[in-house]
């Protein structure tokens, strides 16, 4: 009997760009990429409900509230899906959750920015949710199948969410001399953290290589980062508005943007647990999930109940 090569097949599936399943044989390494992207994922859509939920009762009018519920809705079943992508990997919920409330795990270090105005609440949707948005929708190809068919659902809710920011970007930019100030005030203090969402430089990443090689992922961090450039700067002009940026400017050779880099020394320090929000969205998370025991263990009793209920019938 031929003995099957498991790692030929394995190889054999990414480059007839299939997807890899979850019972199927798969390198260690690559399972457990998976579950820290993965995991990654899904702690930042968890954690991104926090700067928005804090601005509901605030909100200008009943239809932004409304707007945003559902918006911040969207962030929790994201994490959902994710987590239960991540739980196919052999991981549990419960230790997904522990690594992120004892702070073993990351999320996107965009997360630990303070929300101060509106405005910036328009610029998280259009900016963060943008660039959110380009890394994803090369997810919907990624080599993991349960990571790849959660990507659609969200890429599509995603599109909603960056079309709210940018409309209240426009209400304000084209609004009164004071509300297009507080436009670009939130422009400039999310465009650098936004262009940190992509990762550290690919010379400097730990992890793009191998992402790369497994078509986890299809594009590169600074490729990533190019295309926002050149997708954004157009919208940022449209709106009247100034990149922050003295050194943006068009290369023709290249058909995009030259622009400065991120402050990757602020980047090391906010993913190491040292950001303006770190503390407080980390006892924010912890908070919530301890006052939420009774739920869980309700639901759990429930479970059990009803499955006692049906083995005696």
């Amino acid at each position: 009997m031929e003995t099957i090569n498991f790692e030929n097949v394995f190889e054999g599936k990414l480059a007839k760009n299939e997807m890899v399943e979850p019972k199927d044989w798969m390198p260690e390494n690559y399972r457990k990429h998976l579950i820290r992207q993965i995991s990654q994922h899904a702690h930042s859509e968890i954690v991104g409900m926090l700067p928005e939920g804090n601005w509901i009762t605030r909100a200008p009018s009943l239809r932004s509230k409304i707007v945003l519920l559902a918006k911040v809705q969207d962030e929790g079943g994201h994490g959902l899906y994710l987590y239960t992508a991540a739980e196919t990997l052999g991981i549990s919920r419960d230790e997904l959750l522990d690594n992120l409330h004892t702070g073993k795990a990351k999320y996107s270090s965009i997360f630990n920015y303070p929300t101060l105005t509106w405005a910036d609440i328009g610029a998280v949707g259009w900016l963060v949710d943008g660039a959110a948005i380009m890394n994803q929708v090369m997810l919907q190809r990624a080599s993991y199948g349960p990571y790849a068919r959660a990507m659609v659902r969200i890429c599509k809710e995603e599109s909603f969410h960056q079309r709210q920011g940018f409309e209240v970007m426009t209400r304000l930019a084209f609004g009164t001399t004071e509300q297009k100030e507080m436009a670009q005030d939130a422009l400039n203090r999310w465009w650098y953290p936004t262009m940190m969402m992509f990762g550290p430089p690919d010379a400097e990443s730990p992890n793009s290589e191998n992402a790369m090689k497994w078509r986890i992922k299809r594009e590169t961090n600074d490729q990533l980062r190019q295309k926002f450039v050149n997708q954004t700067v157009p919208q940022v002009e449209y709106l009247g508005l100034t990149v922050p940026d003295a050194q943006l400017k068009w290369n023709e050779e290249k058909k995009g943007y030259d622009f400065s880099e991120p402050n990757w020394a602020e980047f090391k320090q906010i993913i190491s647990g040292n950001g303006p929000c770190n503390k407080e969205r980390l006892a924010a998370r912890n908070k919530a999930h301890h006052d939420g025991e009774w739920v869980r263990a309700a639901a759990m009793a429930h479970a059990k109940k009803k499955n006692e209920v049906y083995e005696a019938a």
